[in-house]
């Protein structure tokens, strides 16, 4: 039985580690390609566009959203981002692995597109406690959006239990021992 799986996500509460382990992700395994998200945020100073994320304003967005464009999309503290189905698709018919670094309502999304193809994997900070204090050192958002972003942790964090894999993000050497030993499963 081939057990192959050509999609992996990432899920994680914000400040969970997503970034980092898809980072590497990429350069340990050559044959995933980062899926590139659709959002109406505002690009940060190192990003570009097509890179990181498709930048489209709110209404481009919409009209996706009304044409059925989405594998999956989600209004997250005020700002749309979603998957292109065309997007998923060429990469599938080009024998492609995707990498998602998305929220755990996408990757449920993906799972039910997918189900065959997709494994999906939280990164479960220590502590509620430890994911603030990771937050405010990142110091890119204001005291409002960190409460926002502890609320909605909470959410993912119950969310989570019908995941693939939970991986403690305690100390990051294990936790991408654990991400080895789970692409290598699938590969």
């Amino acid at each position: 039985m081939n057990n192959a799986k050509n999609i992996i996500v990432i899920s994680a509460p914000s400040g969970g580690g997503k970034s980092v382990v898809s980072k590497y992700i990429l350069a340990n395994f050559p044959e995933f390609k980062f899926s590139i998200s659709t959002t109406t945020r505002t690009k940060r100073s190192d990003e570009a566009d097509g890179e990181h994320y498709h930048f489209v304003t709110k209404d481009e967005f919409l009209k996706k959203v009304k044409n059925d464009e989405f594998v999956e999309y989600e209004e997250i503290f005020g700002n749309y981002y979603g998957t292109l189905k065309s997007e998923v698709e060429t990469a599938l018919l080009n024998s492609e692995k995707l990498l998602f670094d998305i929220d755990v309502k996408g990757a449920y999304s993906i799972k039910k597109y997918y189900p065959n193809n997709a494994i999906l994997i939280f990164l479960n900070p220590p502590s509620i406690e430890i994911l603030e204090n990771r937050l405010r050192n990142r110091q890119t958002e204001t005291e409002e959006q960190v409460k926002k972003r502890i609320a909605r942790a909470k959410m993912e964090i119950e969310m989570s239990q019908n995941f693939d894999y939970i991986i403690l993000n305690d100390n990051l050497n294990d936790a991408l021992r654990e991400i080895d030993k789970i692409i290598k499963k699938y590969s």
